[in-house]
C-alpha cells in the first residue's frame, strides 16, 4: 500500500488530533463529567498539556530515528544509539542519589529540576560518544562508540541505585517512561527543540538522499560529510534529549515511526523526518491513552506500552518479510 505524502500527513495529524481529544477527555478516573465545574481545571491544567506534550515527545523520537537511519544507513538505528539514553538515565540516577530523597518525595524533585538534569546527561553520554570515535568522520567508529559508551553509562547507573536504593523506585518510573509530569512548560521546551531540530533536518535532507548512494557519491557529489554527520548528530541529540527528559525512555517509537512511513509511503528524506514525527506523535500518544485506561483507575507506564507494542510490530514484520514466497 503506497500513500501519497500529503494524503498520509493528514491522516496522521487527524489521528494525533483525535488521540489529543481521547486524552483529555479519558484519564485513570474514567471518562470526564463535563458537568463537573472542577472538571475544566483537570481538562485544561492536566490532561490537555499531558496530551499535547505526549504527541510533542513521540514526533521528536519520531525525526530523531528518520534523522538517526539516515545518516547511518541502518534501518535499526534508533535516537538512543550515541548513549544519550544511557546518559540521561545516569544522570538522574547520581542526582536523585545525591539529594538522599525517598521514592516519596521524588516525584516533586522531578517535576522541578530532573528534566534539566536528563537533558543535560544526554549531551554528555552524545559528547562522550564523539570524544572516544575522534569525530564524526567514520560512521562505524561511531556506532561501536556509541554501544561502548552506552554500557558503561548503564553499568554506572547500575552502580548509583545500588549505591543508593532507595531511588529504584523513582529510576524505575524514568527508565519506563512517564507521561504523567508533562505541563505547560514541557510543551513549550518541547515545541521549540522539535522546531528547531525539524529545521536543521530538512536542511540536511538533500545530503541524507545523497548518502543512500554511498559515502563516495555523496562526497563526489559535493556533500561535506564531516558537517552534515556533526549538524544531524546535534540535531537529533536535540531532539531525544528533549524528549528524554520530560517523559523519560520510551522505547520502539524512534524505532517503529520511520518504518511504518517507509512502508505505506517511500518518500526522500525531506519528507520522511516530517513524516516520521506526525506518525511519532500519534504512536506515543495512542500508548498514552491506552496506559491510562488499560489498568483503570491504576496507570501503565508509557514505555512498557510502546515497547510491547513496537516488538510485536517487529516481530510481524520479521515474520513476513522471512516466509516464503509461493
Amino acid at each position: 500500500m503506497n500513500l501519497r505524502p500529503g494524503l498520509l500527513l493528514a491522516l496522521l495529524l487527524a489521528v494525533g488530533a483525535a488521540g489529543v481529544v481521547a486524552g483529555v477527555m479519558t484519564g485513570s478516573t474514567g471518562w470526564a463529567d463535563l458537568t463537573d465545574d472542577r472538571m475544566s481545571v483537570i481538562l485544561w491544567e492536566i490532561r490537555l498539556p499531558r496530551s499535547l506534550g505526549a504527541w510533542w515527545a513521540g514526533a521528536l523520537l519520531g525525526m530523531a530515528g528518520a534523522m538517526s537511519q539516515g545518516l547511518f544507513r541502518n534501518p535499526l538505528a534508533d535516537p538512543y544509539l550515541l548513549g544519550s539514553a544511557s546518559g540521561a538515565g545516569l544522570a538522574v540516577a547520581v542526582a536523585l542519589a545525591l539529594t538522599g530523597v525517598s521514592p516519596q518525595t521524588s516525584s516533586l524533585l522531578a517535576h522541578v529540576g530532573l528534566t534539566g538534569i536528563a537533558f543535560i546527561g544526554t549531551l554528555v553520554g552524545v559528547g562522550l560518544t564523539l570524544i572516544l570515535a575522534r569525530g564524526v568522520e567514520q560512521t562505524l567508529r561511531l556506532l561501536l562508540a556509541g554501544v561502548v559508551v552506552g554500557v558503561v553509562l548503564n553499568a554506572l547507573t547500575g552502580l548509583a541505585t545500588l549505591w543508593a536504593p532507595d531511588i529504584l523506585r523513582a529510576m524505575q518510573a524514568f527508565l519506563l517512561g512517564n507521561t504523567g509530569l508533562l505541563g505547560w512548560s514541557s510543551v513549550t521546551v518541547m515545541t521549540a527543540c522539535g522546531v528547531a531540530a525539524l529545521l536543521i533536518g530538512l536542511l540536511a535532507s538533500p545530503a541524507l538522499d545523497a548518502l543512500t548512494l554511498g559515502e563516495a557519491t555523496a562526497a563526489s557529489l559535493g556533500v561535506r560529510m564531516g558537517l552534515v554527520r556533526l549538524l544531524l548528530i546535534l540535531a537529533f541529540a536535540l531532539a531525544t534529549g528533549a524528549a528524554v527528559a520530560q517523559t523519560g525512555i520510551v522505547a520502539f517509537v524512534g524505532l517503529v515511526a520511520p518504518h511504518l512511513v517507509r512502508t505505506v509511503c517511500p518518500t526522500l528524506h525531506g519528507r520522511l523526518i516530517g513524516l516520521s514525527a506526525a506518525a511519532g506523535g500519534a504512536l506515543l500518544l495512542a500508548a498514552d491513552v491506552l496506559a491510562r485506561g488499560l489498568m483503570r483507575p491504576q496507570e501503565l507506564p508509557v514505555g512498557l506500552v510502546t515497547a510491547l507494542l513496537g516488538g510485536i510490530y517487529l516481530l510481524v514484520l520479521m515474520h513476513r518479510r522471512g516466509a516464503p514466497k509461493r
